[in-house]
């Protein structure tokens, strides 16, 4: 009897040893859960010529502060045009994996998830398979505050289009081939993670009208728009090319 009792003892020890380890594991792994994307920080525009690097970092030098100003004369002036005829549309699907010619295109995941990876830490995903950002913390340039997203708030954080769609019309890209226009719309180049409100409070602005509140990222964002606008060959207006220099002076 004694020896029946030591069994059962011992197997009921073992079973609630192997439960707290499948516990335990369950715990370090659970399923579904996909690995957070490592954090880096942000790149500064001029060592950023192809918009895959994260973020956007302020620009301090002089010599750097320079470099942007020298980019920023290289642009064409032009006096903007009407916004008849614009819609998003023009610009095909939102957020489309499917742009000719640019970096992360073709990957399988949308356009706006590759951008909040790119630009986000300790990214989580929906599931172990899927692309979708579910969570992150994102360092937003704009503000210089740190956002907490979670997908069920998306609004919290947006795409920024450095140099806006409209813009973009208003300066000579309605006359572009729609394939050229996708491709402005899904350029890593011209996107950015931001804070949402103040992105909307953006909305279609140029540099002369808007720039962004954290005064120690306004000369990199010009140098962005710079990259952008020579890069499609895109004029801006006289008045914004003053504010863009005068921001790096």
């Amino acid at each position: 009897m004694h020896k029946t009792r030591l069994m059962a003892a011992g197997i009921a020890m073992a079973a609630l040893a192997l439960a707290g380890c499948n516990k335990s594991d369950d715990t370090v792994a659970p399923q579904g859960a996909a690995p957070a994307a490592p954090a880096g920080p942000a790149t500064a525009p001029l060592a950023n010529a192809d918009g895959t690097g994260r973020g956007l970092a302020p620009v301090t030098s002089a010599a750097d502060k320079a470099a942007g100003r020298a980019l920023i004369d290289k642009l064409r002036t032009a006096p903007n045009g009407p916004k008849t005829g614009y819609s998003r549309d023009q610009y095909g699907t939102a957020w489309s994996d499917k742009a000719s010619g640019v970096p992360l295109s073709g990957n399988k995941c949308d356009t706006r998830d590759d951008i909040l990876k790119r630009d986000g830490s300790n990214v989580q995903y929906k599931d172990k398979a899927s692309c979708v950002v579910s969570a992150m913390t994102l360092p937003d340039p704009y503000t210089g505050k740190d956002i907490a997203f979670t997908k069920s708030k998306a609004s919290t954080v947006q795409i920024d289009h450095i140099v806006p769609l409209s813009a973009s019309w208003q300066m000579g890209a309605d006359k572009w081939p729609a394939a050229k226009r996708m491709q402005l719309a899904n350029d890593p180049l011209n996107l950015l993670a931001v804070d949402g409100p103040t992105n909307g409070g953006k909305g279609d602005s140029m540099p002369a009208a808007w720039l962004p509140p954290n005064p120690n990222i306004r000369c990199a964002y010009v140098i962005r728009y710079a990259q952008v606008s020579l890069k499609y060959d895109l004029p801006v207006t006289p008045a914004d090319k003053t504010a863009m220099a005068g921001v790096c002076g």
